[in-house]
């Protein structure tokens, strides 16, 4: 049983659960605030209903986001000592300023927001909401931002055997971090639309408070349309970033394996599971993938051919994974779009309402293989150019590796079962028998 790989597996296990919560906490939050805002605003009663109702399921979401996440941080020292050992006076640094300041603001806002309805005035009440928000995107920035410097390293000098800081400023406002950060939040904010969308939806069609939940499709509707059409603009600059910081990941994304100016964009490729090249390669639009790699069709984009093969990142998943993210980023866009359109005959669109309810899972499935690029495509590093994943790991059995990553998927089956049908049921008991349960 190899060490290596089973840490990797069990960090992996961990991180796509806890990113199942992570992105609608984050959504779900600001699209609460801005509930609340519209009640304080407005006076109409029916925006603090659903404030409170779509707070329901936040709140159990955030529950077990919280629980799972906490076990990323120690695998750092369980199963990547010696990756904590080389980086830790920066990457250590990092996870502290998110921990002792916006993990634990969140957690104080969000008791006084769950249990200020009936204690707070309706302005306090919103202001804490947006307290809880912004404290969600503190917290996710300076992930992000340790994520951006394992992915872009700056700021640093190798001394003593081990990487120091030298530069604060430098890792915190690199533009690979803001791009990280805007992209990110931009798809988190996608997700939350489409899950209130999508269980609006359901409610709609089953013709259950509809005047309440055609509001709230709207307004999901039109958080998730600006977001699908800012997070593939950004996309685009983000991908121009990483082909100039890490071409090996841009070359496995696209599969590209000559350096070439001029570079074809292969509209039918598959890659070869096994071994060099590609298996299908056909209808290339030439100069497009030197365009959208350098915004310029005559510039060179580095091949694969150009990297050791120890030096590349496993192609056919990262090809894959890639393509799955664009897909579904293109058909948020259209999804949203399209019930834009329609946003006044919502309720004459069954067709349309089915189609979304059945549609939530895929912003989940789109964050997960965007993550999946962003490490795989990573590898073998563990920090880009600094450190190789294999001499990260600590220096473990496998067994015990093993043990632990049978018993974590265990667990977090159980939580996340426990977690998906809570939210389940207090979204299909609609916001009257929510409303009700929060009276004093």
């Amino acid at each position: 049983m190899d060490p290596l790989m089973l840490s990797r597996l069990q960090f992996a296990a961990a991180t796509y659960f806890h990113y199942l919560f992570v992105p609608l906490t984050l959504g779900l939050s600001l699209l609460i605030a801005v509930m609340e805002t519209r009640y304080v605003h407005t006076g109409d009663e029916e925006y603090r209903r659903m404030a409170r109702f779509w707070g329901k399921p936040f709140l159990i979401n955030f529950g077990i986001g919280i629980v799972t996440g906490i076990t990323l941080e120690f695998q750092f020292g369980t199963n990547w000592s010696q990756y904590s050992r080389y980086v830790g006076d920066i990457f250590g640094s990092l996870l502290a300023i998110e921990a002792t300041a916006a993990f634990f603001l969140e957690s104080t806002f969000i008791a006084v927001w769950a249990l200020g309805w009936n204690r707070l005035s309706p302005r306090a009440h919103a202001v804490t909401a947006w307290l809880v928000a912004g404290a969600s995107r503190v917290s996710a920035v300076w992930i992000l931002i340790a994520n951006s410097w394992m992915q872009h390293p700056v700021g640093y000098v190798l001394r003593n055997g081990r990487a120091e800081l030298t530069d604060f400023m430098g890792i915190v406002t690199q533009e690979f971090a803001l791009l990280t950060i805007f992209h990110t939040l931009s798809a988190a904010y996608v997700l939350g639309g489409f899950f209130v969308m999508g269980a609006s939806a359901w409610h709609i069609l089953r013709k259950s408070d509809t005047t309440f939940f055609v509001r709230s499709f709207k307004m999901a509707l039109n958080f998730a349309l600006v977001f699908s059409a800012l997070v593939i603009v950004e996309g685009h600059w983000h991908g121009s970033m990483v082909a100039e910081a890490q071409p090996a990941k841009l070359a496995a994304m696209e599969s590209h394996w000559k350096t070439d100016s001029n570079a074809p964009l292969y509209l039918l490729q598959i890659p070869r599971l096994t071994g060099e090249g590609n298996a299908v390669q056909a209808l290339g639009v030439p100069g497009f993938l030197s365009f959208l790699a350098h915004h310029d069709t005559a510039a060179e984009v580095t091949g694969l051919n150009d990297f050791q093969a120890s030096e590349r990142p496993p192609v056919f998943l990262t090809f894959f994974a890639f393509r799955a993210m664009v897909g579904l980023g293109f058909l948020f866009l259209g999804l949203t779009l399209y019930g834009w359109i329609r946003r006044n005959r919502i309720v004459e669109s069954p067709r349309y309402l089915r189609f979304m309810l059945w549609a939530i899972p895929l912003p989940y499935i789109a964050n997960s293989v965007g993550w999946t690029v962003t490490e795989v495509g990573r590898q073998p590093w563990i920090v880009y150019g600094v450190q190789r994943t294999s001499e990260a790991v600590s220096p473990i059995g496998g067994l015990q590796v093993g043990l632990s990553l049978v018993g974590l998927v265990v667990l977090y089956s159980i939580l996340g079962a426990i977690g998906f049908t809570l939210m389940a049921k207090a979204i299909g008991r609609g916001p009257e028998a929510v409303e009700t349960s929060g009276q004093r």
